[in-house]
């Protein structure tokens, strides 16, 4: 086994190429997963560039056997996966009255299912003292009614990391949302790059202080 790796799910230019590049620098090979083939090849490009070792593949993550065979291939490829760092979430204008069942499972699907997906196929693969991280949001809290599905993701997220925190937990790998308790941008305390440091802090934590949600005000 070489060095460690890291697997971000649903990059794309704000937070989870943030969360790449903080990887990176740390010395983390990055493997990078997305549905923008193009975006993924020039991501993957730059930190080649700054000498990261660096993999991608372009999948539709709600596509659940096509996710789970490019994790398992990067899994096998490199040999671990030291840090699973989900990342994606459907955001859709539509209130309670206006949103259909089919919609909600469907949003739910990317939000929250694919979580699941990816987790199963790097488990045959993660040592003890691999992370799970998961994006989370204030939405759990306080959904926006116009955008109701996102809040149901958000909280179906959160509840799913703390089921597999303690499942894990044994097995010396742990699993964490982090709460982002305001609005994400490229300026400010709420900076891609600054939420990127506290998802890579949180990683690092010790077992005996571990939390399976952290709270993240800026």
């Amino acid at each position: 086994m070489g060095d460690k790796v890291a697997v971000i799910v649903g990059v794309g230019a704000g937070l989870g190429a943030s969360v790449a590049r903080r990887f990176g620098s740390a010395g983390y090979d990055v493997a990078l997963i997305a549905r923008s083939a193009a975006y993924l090849e020039e991501l993957g490009t730059e930190l080649q560039g700054q000498g990261v070792t660096t993999g991608w593949t372009p999948v539709d993550i709600s596509d659940a056997p096509a996710l789970r065979a490019a994790v398992e291939r990067f899994g096998i490829h490199l040999g671990r996966i030291d840090v699973l760092h989900y990342n994606p979430s459907v955001f859709r204008q539509a209130d309670p009255l206006q949103l259909g069942v089919d919609e909600l499972l469907e949003d739910v699907r990317v939000g929250v299912g694919g979580l699941l997906t990816a987790v199963q196929a790097a488990r045959p693969v993660m040592p003890r003292g691999a992370r799970v991280l998961a994006t989370g949001s204030m939405a759990a809290d306080e959904p926006w009614n116009e955008a109701c599905s996102l809040g149901v993701q958000k909280a179906a997220l959160r509840n799913l990391v703390r089921s597999l925190d303690t499942t894990l937990a044994p097995d010396g790998i742990r699993a964490m949302s982090l709460t982002v308790r305001g609005t994400l941008a490229s300026e400010g305390p709420f900076a891609h790059d600054r939420v990127a440091g506290a998802l890579f802090a949180a990683a690092q934590t010790p077992d005996d202080d571990w939390q399976a949600e952290v709270s993240y005000t800026g």
